[in-house]
């Protein structure tokens, strides 16, 4: 049988002392894509759950000599390899709820009388089946996705690495050139600019190292520390170099944080950028605020650019996804970076959302744990 074949297959373990009962059951739930597995004791079931991974329900019957069905369910979910089996219990007991109660406590997910109805019989195992094969999905595409995020992280760990190198020698040369200028007493201004370059230099080195030890930490053991955000966005505007036409004005008082600081930083300085990259207008604005929503903080980054249409507003944070009506620019977008945002404040427990009309400029809202 091939490798498709087998994974898309359920097995069914069926339990019954008596013969007939078994071969009632596999009749009643045959159907193509199904396998059954038949034990006539509880012990004889124990051992086949654990040797068989590929069970995904257990018919189990109540009422058997020596180890009950009772007793059989309560190893079985004592046992890290057979606890997340799904048990449907199938007795001539009474429908009491003391007993049906008592099933329930030992782990079973359902619970059938019998002389069993066929058709709810068949009409649970099929919903149980196709819960059977999504949870399988679920634990595939969890795998996967922790397989992405561990190449992810290397990838960056190499690409932080390998901007170190050049970074150092351009502070370095910078430095050099700082102090020629001052031997020879340069032009106020160029010294000025020189520092700036410097300075700028030395943010992204720290941003470098931020990366790299970001790159080596999982989430949970990333640093929080106090971050007071009217020091990171002045800061920040100093390092961008805004264009002449480009003014930023960041609304005071902004708050004092307990967070993960480069995530903030990401998020603040890729909206800033965009809004100073995709602005189209002779006099450019920028606002940053912040709103305190109780549990949270909501800030916003506004500009007076071009806009987004209604149209773009809802896709605008998918991978990969460029608006159709973007203004020309030089530099091209890959419809990555929002997406990262968006991923990077969801990871803090928050929300992004953008506000905008064409030609009336664009806000970006997201909100961030205090």
């Amino acid at each position: 049988m091939s490798t498709h074949n087998q994974c898309s297959e359920f097995t069914i373990l069926l339990v019954d002392d008596r013969p007939e009962n078994l071969i009632s059951l596999e009749e009643m739930l045959d159907r193509p894509g199904r396998q059954f597995i038949k034990a006539m004791s509880g012990n004889e079931a124990l051992r086949h759950a654990l040797k068989n991974d590929q069970i995904g329900l257990i018919m189990l019957d109540v009422q058997m000599p020596g180890m009950d069905g009772f007793e059989v369910a309560r190893i079985l979910k004592s046992n890290p390899k057979t606890k997340d089996i799904s048990i449907i219990f199938v007795t001539a007991l009474s429908k009491e709820e003391q007993y049906v109660m008592k099933g329930f406590e030992e782990g079973a997910v359902d619970y059938l009388q019998k002389p069993l109805d066929i058709n709810v019989t068949r009409a649970k195992v099929n919903v149980f089946e196709q819960l059977y094969f999504h949870q399988r999905n679920l634990k595939r595409t969890a795998f996967e996705l922790h397989k992405i995020n561990k190449q992810l992280e290397k990838f960056v760990y190499i690409v932080a690495h390998d901007l170190k190198s050049p970074l150092t020698g351009l502070i370095a040369a910078l430095s050099i050139l700082e102090m020629e200028n001052e031997d020879r007493d340069a032009d106020p201004e160029s010294n000025e600019y020189v520092g700036y370059a410097k300075s700028a230099a030395y943010h992204m080195s720290n941003m470098i190292n931020d990366l790299l030890e970001y790159s080596r930490k999982s989430i949970a053991e990333q640093t929080i520390e106090e971050v007071n955000v009217q020091e990171l966005l002045n800061q920040m505007a100093r390092l961008l170099f805004l264009p002449r036409h480009i003014t930023l004005r960041i609304h005071e008082p902004m708050p004092i944080l307990k967070t993960r600081k480069l995530k903030l930083q990401q998020v603040f300085q890729n909206l800033i950028s965009n809004a100073v990259k995709y602005n189209d207008k002779p006099a450019g604005h920028i606002e940053v605020g912040v709103e305190d929503k109780g549990n949270d903080y909501e800030f916003f980054v506004r500009d007076n650019g071009p806009g987004v249409s209604v149209a773009d507003q809802e896709s605008i944070f998918k991978l990969f996804y460029t608006a159709d009506n973007a203004p020309a620019i030089t530099e091209s977008s890959t419809g990555v970076g929002l997406n990262i945002l968006k991923m990077l404040v969801e990871e803090q427990g928050g929300k992004i959302r953008i506000e905008s009309e064409p030609g009336q400029g664009a806000t970006f809202f997201f909100t961030w744990s205090k």
